[in-house]
């Protein structure tokens, strides 16, 4: 999915449903496709790749492979470089479900277990498949036609699109997912209804059949219509169009984390004297909230500001946000101390602040003033993803599964450089004696996140230990080191 917007658009992962309410599904061995799965982990997850100059489609395997069919309908997903075999077309149906037709040979691929074909001439139940997407579903929603992006707008109690960029916590929305259909849940927890009001319960009319267009996404409602942005402040709501044009299709892309500093003078870190980066501020505001990106590879971090430019570090350690493309003096190291966080700049000394306010790289060890509290501010609602699936609540008992194919959301609550979670009955996250992460706790217990990798937190207990999916699915707090089971997405 190519971006108009500031990020990269997210790349479309989805399972595929077929009839029989089984996932499709690329077998680790033999490179084998069936139609078995019975929920959504990495064998059910397939990635989609647009043929720039044409409406042809790839589909993708968590090995990397491609679904591929020859002209006598036989199914195979072993080409690890698509060929004419591989190449689809996806026939969105009036219900929401797919299609999928050979391009070069024209006939329908379905089935069912471990009979699948691409032979079918028409297409019947066997041939249609439901789209789950696999995304993380928090992300920032851009309107192709109108480059903006979606944020909640308190004056005017709606979802409006007319944000240059996705700044703050009113730019987060959550795709809820039941039942086939999607809900844009908002930041303060309520959800869209199609005629554009925001209401507390979902119900039929906040819940939309997402369909795909030249890889940007369309949302039709119950009644057939599609959401676009309308009016001057781009409110949301379904229109007249029962047909996805330009103003029906958005894309949507990473959200970032976003987060304040408070130095050790009480203040809090500002660019609103200029270019020069000071903790002169008593309250935050867009001046005040940073976006952290972690480069890839050596996990430092670039702070960005609301007007687009980067921390920079400049001549006698000073700090200013007047770069404008990511360099060496934009990557700042960051240590995790428990409540308070430590930069290092480029030139290996940690970021001070000076008695007039100003930050400098210019200490050599940490002291008091080379502290700061670090507060994530656009994720006031949680939902983690780790390497085997979603954490969600255990059916029958105060624990947590971290291997699910769906997600429950949680509240996160900052407190003094820590967070507590709260789930849905009030209750807290803790961690027991041995080692479980329970849901049941009547008072708050204190959770340390690490934000250690582009896109994913590590996030460590009072115990000192990390939070890790293990082996059985359970949600445990007694990770010794951050690693991919103590890596979540969020």
């Amino acid at each position: 999915m190519s971006t108009n917007g500031i990020s990269m658009a997210l790349k479309l992962q989805f399972g595929l449903i077929n009839y029989g309410n089984r996932y499709l599904t690329a077998e680790t061995f033999g490179f084998k496709v069936n139609a078995s799965g019975t929920s959504m982990k990495k064998k059910q997850i397939w990635t989609l790749e647009q043929d720039q100059d044409s409406q042809v489609v790839f589909l993708r395997s968590h090995l990397g492979r491609y679904l591929a069919s020859d002209k006598d309908g036989k199914v195979s997903c072993e080409e690890e470089v698509p060929n004419t075999d591989c190449r689809f077309l996806i026939l969105m149906q009036s219900d929401g479900r797919w299609a999928l037709q050979s391009e070069p040979y024209l006939r329908y691929f379905g089935g069912s277990a471990e009979y699948l074909s691409c032979f079918a001439q028409t297409i019947g139940d066997a041939e249609l498949w439901a789209m789950h997407l696999a995304l993380h579903p928090q992300a920032n929603l851009l309107s192709v036609g109108r480059k903006r992006y979606a944020h909640l707008s308190i004056a005017d109690d709606e979802l409006s699109m007319d944000s240059n960029i996705p700044w703050g916590v009113d730019s987060l929305i959550t795709l809820v997912y039941m039942d086939g259909k999607y809900s844009l849940k908002t930041c303060d927890s309520r959800f869209l209804s199609n005629d554009g009001k925001l209401v507390k319960e979902n119900g039929p009319n906040t819940s939309f059949t997402l369909e795909l267009k030249s890889g940007k996404l369309a949302f039709k409602d119950c009644g057939g219509k599609y959401l676009s942005p309308t009016g001057p402040t781009g409110s949301l709501k379904s229109g007249r169009c029962s047909r996805p044009g330009k103003d029906e299709l958005f894309d949507l892309e990473e959200s970032h984390p976003q987060v304040v500093f408070q130095a050790a003078n009480k203040r809090f870190v500002s660019i609103r004297q200029g270019v020069s980066i000071s903790a002169n501020q008593d309250d935050e505001t867009d001046m005040e909230t940073f976006q952290m990106e972690i480069d890839k590879e050596t996990k430092k971090c670039m702070f960005r500001t609301s007007g687009g430019n980067y921390w920079t570090l400049v001549t006698h350690g000073g700090i200013l946000s007047s770069a404008t493309e990511v360099e060496e003096n934009t990557m700042f190291d960051i240590e995790w101390l428990g409540r308070r966080v430590a930069l290092r700049a480029n030139n290996g000394k940690y970021v001070c602040t000076k008695k007039n306010g100003q930050l400098a790289a210019v200490s050599d060890s940490v002291g008091e003033d080379e502290q700061f509290v670090l507060k994530l501010i656009n994720r006031p609602i949680l939902v983690l993803r780790g390497e085997n699936g979603f954490v969600c609540h255990h059916k029958n008992s105060n624990t947590l599964d971290a291997s699910r194919s769906v997600y429950d959301i949680f509240s996160l609550l900052f407190s003094d450089g820590a967070y507590h979670i709260k789930s849905g009955n009030e209750k807290f996250w803790y961690v027991s004696g041995s080692g479980l992460v329970c849901t049941d706790g009547d008072k708050p217990e204190d959770f340390f996140f690490e934000f250690v990798e582009y896109g994913r937190v590590g996030i460590k207990g009072q115990n000192g230990k990390y939070l890790r999916g293990d082996q059985g699915g359970t949600l445990m707090g007694d990770g010794l080191s951050v690693d991919a089971s103590s890596l979540w997405e969020h």
